[in-house]
């Protein structure tokens, strides 16, 4: 017994520090965007059914024991030759990294199978493998505390990560150390498969227990499409209204598996009628989250996101105990729950993209739930498990149409389109102007009368507007990069001779700017010569370094940090030095920092005390006659006497004295709730 709880405890575990590890990993080379953590935890989904399907074929084959012995020996193999290919048997080498693409779903399902797929398979497969054995050796023990407890190792393993493990060990380490935990977890899981080596599962043939209907199995699937179809769409809200890092990641991950714990262990945890109470009381306290999002603290909001996710997924998996089968049927069980899984994964990420202009699967989840509880709850449907399932899936098609043709129709925006990188819409304020919004945050306007006429955070006494003005090198081929393209409104401020150079990931936004429907023509309308390079900036940039294309530029504008959610990776110890190894020596980084939620001058500050940089920042209220919005801009240079430029000067604030306790942000380690406002 001791050897089975060894073997799910560290199965578990390891699958759930693999997740945020590989998913940090990656995340630079799709430009920090929230949907690569929901592909990744799609394609986890994905396998996770794989490997249940492979436990459910294995426990009826002759010999089982041998063919899972050959799988772990491969395994191990595998692990071997990427270890002596790759920095870490899990870590990519840098030549794998994609080039541009417009949906890279497709690019992150080939890292990660490369990288983790055989692995994930393998330890996916264990819980019920191990259980399933298990009942056989044990059949007076209950099987669904090894559940409970597998449920536990998942999440140790995912709290361990940010807590442990990333503050600890860098993303190599880190591969490194899960790969040795992997080689334990094959020689305990090796131990048990060599008992099981001449099992031929008969017992699984011979069972007297009763077969689940097919409406039973429905049910478990429409029970776990939900809570994964919740889990997903309560991680994009969180991502896009704070930041992209796996520790915001992780919270709604762990809160999920919290409630499979909770569900698995004891019937006594579930009631539903207390539940179906505090969903509703919830409910009210979501929509008023809604309605005050841009003025509520974040954390208020992280929390009442997840309090109704808990509940969601507690009234799902509790419905999902109180079904579940005789151990004869074990495995046949948690193949519908994964295929659930990764039917709610597959929904978010490849489906909702295209029906939905917004992300509705949220509400489409919480319709679900609703749903659910009054079906559960309505003595009509208590004991009518076909009648249950017939109800869902009806009522799942109905929510579906209601959100595609409701509130798509409902938009008011002359252009709207959702892709891998979020959602775009143009609408008219007036007749006179045209805006350009991602998800909340504005990325500018243009007037129809006076279409040069600089706009929003980029007005001529901004912080980059008061820089572009006055900088010495004006007029005489000024060389400007942008990373993050908006709708092109800088390049109003460009002279005869000079060079614009935009760096941007998103093809909505590249098209919108470069004139398509007619709405923006700033970049059209410019003197500068003007390009705009595809894909994430940073690689791109090192990319260009790498060919000796050195931009040296006079002006680099860093233009990522003012939505709501940030590239964390444009912002750390080594973006900044491929920036300042792309500027001229006597260049100036322009950084926006205007952000809802996030203070990120002690971050910056940081950075100019790192690379030796003279800082300023440049507030901005709003003028009397209301033109531009409130802006903060921070200006670092090596020359210290652009910063003296009397236009420059007299509406800045110095750094003088200010200190913080923040670390350094690298690429192996960041904690955006030091800098929460």
């Amino acid at each position: 017994m001791l050897f089975f709880a060894l073997s799910i405890f560290l199965s578990a575990f390891l699958l759930f520090q693999i997740q945020p590890m590989i998913g940090k990993f990656i995340l630079p080379w799709f430009g920090g965007t929230p949907a690569v953590w929901s592909t990744a935890m799609l394609f986890f989904q994905v396998l996770l059914t794989g490997g249940y399907a492979y436990a459910y074929w294995l426990v009826k084959r002759p010999k089982q024991g041998w063919i899972h012995i050959a799988l772990l020996g491969m395994t191990l193999a595998l692990l071997t030759a990427l270890g002596l290919a790759w920095p870490s048997p899990i870590t990519p080498a840098a030549d794998m990294r994609p080039v541009a693409a417009n949906f890279p779903v497709l690019d992150i399902f080939l890292l990660l199978t490369i990288s983790v797929g055989l692995p994930y398979f393998v330890l996916a497969s264990n819980g019920p493998l191990m259980q399933a054995w298990f009942s056989r050796i044990f059949p007076e023990q209950s099987y669904a505390r090894l559940y409970a407890l597998s449920n536990v190792g998942s999440l140790f393993g995912l709290l361990a990560y940010p807590i442990l493990v990333e503050p600890s060990l860098t993303l190599f380490q880190q591969g490194w150390a899960w790969s040795g935990g992997l080689i334990l977890f094959v020689l305990v899981a090796g131990i048990l498969s060599y008992r099981a080596r001449n099992e031929n599962g008969a017992a699984t043939q011979a069972s007297t227990a009763e077969k689940p209907s097919g409406a039973l199995r429905v049910l478990w699937i429409i029970l776990s499409g939900t809570a994964s179809l919740f889990l997903l769409s309560v991680t994009n809200q969180v991502s896009q209204e704070v930041a992209v890092i796996p520790f915001l990641w992780i919270v709604p991950l762990a809160v999920y598996l919290l409630s499979f714990i909770f569900a698995f262990s004891d019937s006594r945890w579930y009631d539903r009628r207390v539940y179906a109470l505090l969903f509703s009381i919830t409910s009210l306290a979501m929509l008023w989250t809604l309605v005050n999002a841009s003025s509520l603290n974040v954390i208020v909001q992280i929390a009442i996101y997840n309090l109704l996710l808990f509940l969601a997924s507690m009234i799902c998996h509790g419905e999902l105990y109180r079904l579940r089968p005789h151990a004869d049927h074990l495995t046949s069980f948690y193949l519908m729950v994964s295929l659930g899984g990764a039917a709610g994964g597959i929904f978010v990420n490849l489906i909702a993209p295209f029906i939905f202009t917004g992300y509705w699967e949220f509400y489409l989840g919480w319709l679900m739930t609703m749903i659910l509880l009054v079906v559960m709850l309505w003595p009509r449907f208590m004991s009518q498990v076909r009648l249950q399932a017939r109800a869902i899936n009806l009522s799942f098609l109905a929510g579906v149409l209601l959100l595609s043709f409701g509130l798509n129709r409902y938009e008011n925006a002359l252009f709207v389109e959702r892709n891998f990188y979020g959602v775009i819409r143009v609408r008219e304020l007036d007749e006179n102007a045209d805006t350009m919004i991602h998800g909340m945050t504005v990325h500018g306007i243009q007037y129809l009368a006076d279409r040069a006429r600089p706009t929003t955070y980029y007005v001529e006494d901004s912080g980059v507007g008061l820089l572009l003005l006055n900088h010495p090198q004006r007029g005489q081929n000024l060389r400007v990069g942008v990373l993050g393209l908006g709708v092109g409104t800088l390049a109003t401020y460009a002279e005869e001779g000079d060079v614009h150079r935009y760096y941007e990931i998103n093809p909505v936004v590249i098209r919108l700017a470069e004139g398509e429907g007619g709405y923006f023509t700033f970049l059209n309308d410019s003197k500068a010569e003007i390009s705009v390079v595809a894909g994430d900036a940073r690689i791109s940039l090192e990319q260009e370094l790498a060919a000796g294309e050195n931009q040296n530029f006079d002006v680099l504008v860093l233009d990522t940090f003012s939505s709501d959610s940030i590239p964390v990776h444009l912002v750390t110890k080594e973006a900044f030095a491929l920036y300042l190894d792309h500027l001229a020596p006597d260049g100036v980084i322009a950084a926006h920092i205007s952000n809802r939620h996030l203070d990120l001058r002690p971050v910056f500050w940081q950075l100019a005390q790192e690379f030796g940089l003279e800082i300023v920042q440049v507030d901005r209220l709003v003028s009397s006659d209301g033109n531009g919005f409130p802006s903060n801009w921070v200006l670092m240079t090596r020359n210290a006497t652009l910063l003296e430029i009397p236009a420059i000067k007299s509406h800045s604030t110095s750094f003088e004295g200010y200190t913080t306790s923040i670390k350094l942000w690298t690429d192996d380690y960041s904690n955006l709730f030091q800098i929460l406002k």
